[in-house]
């Protein structure tokens, strides 16, 4: 679990509520001084951290290497201790991955002013596999994030000082719990070719792996996976980017950002580079990729029409396929099958939808679409 650490050594106007929302984000990690220790002397289940050796805190900071080498030397410590480097050299970086084999350092802070991304990609490639905990100290939101993507394995925490109550709820989006959607098997009861639709490609910035793709779907009832253009064959090269994703009508589950519902929907016409997009693989776990650019060309299509039986309830869902070997569904053992394999009867899996959306967001509406 990636570690937060929000510096709250000014006890300013808004501290009682920039830490009541802490603890309702379940953010409980804290570095304090004098001035703020007291608040949280009597609360178990927070962890303090302090530059000041005389208060009784969970972790202490060094910031002298001499007086740090001494006290592991002595060998009498009594509580987790770290350390903290302004990096602002080689010679630095060298330093702390020296330190970091010393299994009683707990962790180091690194603060990086100007060289920022080249001197994290060294020390994450260097301690990700140690038990010292590497920190970086950031200033705003965008570092953290940049910090906790850096060489996808990211560092193992931020020490950032809040600017606002915002500025925690980001935090905590950051490093939420992966999202998941559930998957459930659709059976395919028609199929019917189309001569000629729009198509659209959605490239994205990201390598897509074997078993993931997006949910497509013709309507807001549900949505079939279908998978990325990852497999190679004797006739075309991969695309590992690439989701050939269906005509420009259908919808897209996209992420939506501020709200308790994981995603919305969108047409995949109005898709273009820069915006944001769900990848779910077979196991109804999800990430957001970045659009890279969409193509939209005409191609022959085949209109699968699935049902699915839930809750003694069948829900039709249906979805538009290009009709080309390299396009393809993924069945309901979770392995990609080319459209033109896919016979009726076939279980495809697929996720049910909200119903009626407006403007892509689900909303308790009567509506009707076939």
């Amino acid at each position: 679990m990636k570690r937060i650490i929000l510096n709250i050594e000014n006890k300013e106007e808004d501290f009682n509520e920039f830490v009541q929302e802490a603890f309702n984000r379940d953010i409980l990690n804290f570095l304090v001084s004098k001035d703020t220790f007291s608040e949280f002397k009597d609360i178990e289940r927070i962890k303090t951290f302090s530059k000041d050796s005389e208060l009784e805190c969970d972790y202490i900071i060094y910031e002298d290497k001499e007086i740090l080498v001494k006290d592991l030397e002595k060998n009498n410590l009594k509580r987790n201790i770290g350390f903290f480097k302004e990096l602002r050299s080689k010679n630095d970086e060298l330093e702390i991955k020296k330190l970091s084999n010393n299994p009683n350092i707990d962790f180091i802070i690194v603060s990086a002013t100007d060289w920022k991304i080249i001197p994290f990609e060294n020390l994450i490639a260097d301690m990700h596999n140690k038990d010292t905990e590497l920190i970086a100290q950031v200033e705003n939101i965008e570092e953290a994030q940049l910090m906790f993507n850096t060489l996808e394995i990211g560092v193992d925490g931020v020490l950032i000082k809040p600017k606002n109550i915002n500025d925690i709820l980001e935090l905590k989006k950051i490093i939420g719990s992966k999202l998941n959607i559930e998957l459930i098997k659709a059976k395919v009861i028609n199929i019917q070719e189309i001569s000629e639709s729009n198509r659209v490609c959605v490239d994205t910035t990201s390598i897509l792996s074997e078993g993931e793709g997006m949910l497509i779907g013709s309507t807001a009832m549900g949505f079939v996976l279908v998978h990325a253009e990852v497999f190679e064959t004797q006739f075309v090269a991969s695309r590992p980017f690439r989701v050939n994703a269906g005509d420009v009508s259908a919808y897209v589950l996209v992420p939506n950002e501020g709200s308790d519902n994981i995603y919305r929907t969108e047409y995949l016409s109005e898709l273009k580079g820069g915006k944001k997009v769900l990848v779910v693989n077979n196991k109804g776990e999800a990430r957001i990729v970045s659009v890279g650019r969409v193509k939209i060309e005409i191609r022959p299509m085949l209109r699968f029409e699935l049902e699915v039986e839930k809750e003694g309830k069948k829900i039709p869902i249906n979805c538009i396929c290009q009709n080309a070997e390299t396009i393809r569904l993924v069945d309901s053992n979770g392995k990609a099958k080319s459209v033109v394999d896919i016979k009726i009867g076939d279980e495809i899996l697929a996720h049910i939808g909200p119903g009626a959306t407006h403007f892509g967001t689900a909303i308790r509406e009567t509506i009707i679409e076939k």
